[in-house]
């Protein structure tokens, strides 16, 4: 019988990627089979069948050393989120910066609000991060209303993967630009600038799919609706201060963004000063830092020691293991299409120019994105693909435009195969049909909308 199996492998990287998909979908919706299993049944699947050169035990093997790689990348920025979330909730001071949120631009502007500063947080710092981070204050503020608790948490990823998608020094377009061969300051005035209208335009979504599918807030992740709807019962005098409270916001956004400065300005600088700031602004060392200073708010509002701090950190750190098994799941199986040869395939076949090539860049990047999860992986894959095929004047038409669409394809079509896709779900408290319904299709329409951003200004720009 391994014989006969033995004569399939490889399959071809577009049949490959066709029935591992449709493995997940039928394993999670139809057997309903935990996500993390059925993301690790597919990730086996792509390993045995679509990887050259190894046996079925070595393929395993290696599916595994992705796992635990991709374990190694997440998981403990995402445990260490969770605490932070968990101790802004229970502490009052997400209700705090809510209320004081609310004072100065009123309860109507509230989700523009929440879309612009996750637009503005997502520049330095990865989409999960700040939506671990802003998640709260969208429960608290559906809680203090009664409403629209779709709309808060669209707001906050409208914004927040606008930013992570095209403006550097977010890691993949920093790298986007440089494989592009592209001037730094340039890639970041246009990611801000191309950014707006498809920000606006998730936000309309947003509105929409409240009206549609309103939801009610949902136990999640470290509180639950009572805990929620007791804390914004609370009065001001039970809570910290605002300045105390948002510390634990603005310390990882300010210690990642200047280690971002720092990193391009490097060689100016004494070495000994660039080392601090990188230690600093390393992603894990400043959640660990906001983790701290979110607790010490938490215990000295209940007026406990330090010793206490188990108390807090237990439940969230459990709870977070579930969304790193599935994450580090969904890694996997992206790591091992990538492997499988998926990029090559469509490089292959492929060949256009002017608008036909920015329409390709764009389709490649969704492609891969729906394959491997991950947008930093696509839209750097895809901008190696697009200068293996002449870059910008290769194809005719301007590298800003190229840019656009790569960054904005690398957002389509997120489904179960990508972390952000179970962040927002476990987080929220949605299903996985409801996260289908909104998270998805908001991403997507985001990126038809800087689609054709990219078309506009390839046919204003030229070559």
């Amino acid at each position: 019988m391994p014989a006969v199996f033995a004569a399939l492998t490889p399959l071809h990287p577009f049949v490959l990627l066709a029935v591992s998909i449709v493995l997940v979908v039928v394993l999670i919706g139809v057997c309903r089979l935990h996500a993390f299993f059925a993301l690790i049944a597919a990730a086996a699947f792509v390993a045995i069948f679509g990887v050259e050169g190894t046996g079925w035990s070595a393929a395993l093997e290696k599916m595994l050393a992705e796992f635990g790689a991709a374990t190694g990348r997440v998981g403990y920025s995402i445990a260490v989120a969770a605490v932070i979330g968990a101790a802004l909730m229970e502490s009052g001071a997400a209700d705090r910066i809510v209320r004081v949120f609310l004072g100065v631009l009123g309860e109507k502007r509230a989700p523009l609000a929440l879309l612009v500063s996750a637009f503005v947080l997502g520049v330095p710092v990865f989409f999960d991060t700040v939506f671990f981070l802003l998640v709260p204050l969208a429960r608290a503020l559906t809680a203090r209303t009664g409403k629209n608790y779709m709309l808060h948490l669209l707001a906050i990823c409208a914004g927040s993967v606008v930013t992570h998608a095209t403006v550097p020094p977010t890691p993949g377009p920093l790298v986007m630009a440089e494989i592009l061969q592209m001037d730094l300051g340039l890639v970041l005035l246009a990611g801000v600038a191309a950014g707006f209208l498809p920000a606006v335009a998730g936000l309309a979504f947003a509105r929409w799919s409240d009206r549609r599918n309103p939801i009610a807030l949902r136990a999640a992740p470290g509180s639950s609706v009572e805990d929620v709807a007791a804390i914004a019962r609370r009065p001001e005098s039970d809570l910290p201060s605002f300045g105390a409270s948002i510390a634990p916001i603005v310390l990882p956004i300010v210690l990642i963004g200047a280690a971002s400065v720092v990193g391009v300005y490097r060689a100016d600088l004494p070495a000994g000063f660039v080392a601090v700031v990188d230690l600093l602004g390393n992603k894990n060392v400043a959640l660990t830092l906001a983790a701290l200073a979110a607790v010490a708010v938490y215990l000295r509002q209940k007026g406990l020691p330090w010793r206490e701090t188990g108390a807090v950190v237990g439940e969230p750190l459990g709870t977070a293991g579930t969304i790193i098994l599935i994450t580090a799941a969904g890694g996997a199986y992206g790591a091992m299409l990538k492997q499988s040869g998926i990029g090559d395939a469509i490089h292959a076949s492929t060949g256009a120019s002017g608008l036909g090539a920015v329409a390709l860049a764009w389709g490649m990047s969704a492609l891969l994105r729906a394959a491997q999860g991950s947008t930093t992986v696509a839209v750097i894959t895809t901008a190696g693909l697009v200068m293996s095929l002449g870059g910008g004047e290769g194809l005719g038409v301007h590298p800003v435009a190229l840019y656009i669409a790569i960054g904005y394809g690398g957002l389509c079509l997120s489904w179960m195969n990508d972390s952000g896709f179970w962040i927002f779900s476990r987080m929220s408290g949605l299903t996985e049909g409801e996260t289908l319904r909104s998270w998805t299709v908001l991403l997507s329409v985001i990126s038809v909308v800087g689609l054709l951003q990219a078309l506009v200004l390839a046919a204003v720009l030229g070559s």
